[in-house]
């Protein structure tokens, strides 16, 4: 019994040092943020308060940019998962050598730097850029469309850039499905879409959530790929935080937005846990 002791208060001496990284660089940094959000500014009266929060609900422009943001994670994330799961799946169907090119294919934006390949995207989203000619060229508008500076180019952006951070967990969990259930499935009468449907699908949800989730608090604090495909025309929380801060010095209040940020990203991964743990008891309960 001493031996065991001894051994498991080694193992917690070898977590400290990331506990201690941890807690000084991330906790207490949390921490010094909620506590400057319920600092008043020089325009309001009083001390410490909720006077920044009752700002920012208050007033419906600030409540419509968090809500737009919000939508916007949705739009990238949904468009993510209607790419990327065809190509996770096809990935587990091929041979070995076009498996090397797929993920080549697929981890290229992330060791890509942002800036470099946001820029990229304001030359092909322009007026006169690689998308506006080809559509131009098929006929299928009489003039370039506007899609940079617009909620669909910054849409269409992110869509790409965060791919990876929902293909590869699709990847992982398909991989480990057994193809004889399919086969079984087969044998029992079943087309290929009903096995999907009633197989693939249902047993590559923890992959599906697990994507969703990294793709979503990616999309949503995206602050490179909304500020410079977005431009002044469209305002998102990042944005807006970083104008609070540092060009209207209005540190309170920017904490405070933060804050409230930060919450209601959580309660949508919340959400998306709690869908997770609910599939999983109806599948394996």
């Amino acid at each position: 019994m001493a031996a065991a002791a001894t051994e498991k208060s080694r193992e917690w001496q070898l977590a400290l040092p990331l506990t201690a990284f941890f807690a000084l660089f991330f906790v207490a940094p949390l921490l010094l943020v909620i506590g400057i959000s319920f600092q008043a500014t020089r325009r309001m009266t009083g001390g410490l308060g909720l006077n920044q929060y009752a700002a920012f609900l208050g007033d419906s422009l600030n409540v419509e940019v968090l809500t737009d943001t919000l939508l916007l994670g949705v739009k990238a994330t949904l468009l993510c998962l209607i790419f990327g799961y065809p190509l996770a799946w096809l990935f587990t169907r091929v041979s070995a050598k076009l498996q090397s090119l797929l993920i080549f294919l697929v981890i290229l934006p992330i060791v890509t730097s942002v800036v470099v390949r946001t820029f990229a995207w304001i030359v092909i989203l322009g007026r006169h850029g690689m998308v506006n000619d080809t559509i131009v060229a098929l006929g299928l508008s009489a003039q370039p469309l506007h899609l940079l500076f617009s909620e669909a180019g910054v849409v269409i952006v992110l869509t790409q850039v965060q791919m990876p951070l929902m293909v590869l967990p699709l990847i992982t969990v398909l991989q480990r499905i057994d193809p004889n259930l399919a086969s079984a499935s087969s044998a029992l009468g079943a087309g290929a879409w009903r096995t999907f449907f009633k197989i693939t699908l249902p047993l590559s949800m923890p992959g599906i959530i697990a994507g969703t989730i990294l793709t979503y608090t990616a999309c949503v604090t995206a602050f490179v790929t909304q500020s410079l495909i977005g431009g002044s025309r469209l305002l998102y929380m990042p944005m807006m935080i970083f104008q609070q801060a540092m060009d209207l010095q209005n540190w309170p209040f920017a904490a405070a937005v933060s804050v409230i940020f930060m919450i209601s990203v959580l309660l949508i991964v919340a959400l998306l846990v709690a869908l997770s743990r609910g599939r999983a008891a109806r599948l394996y309960g």
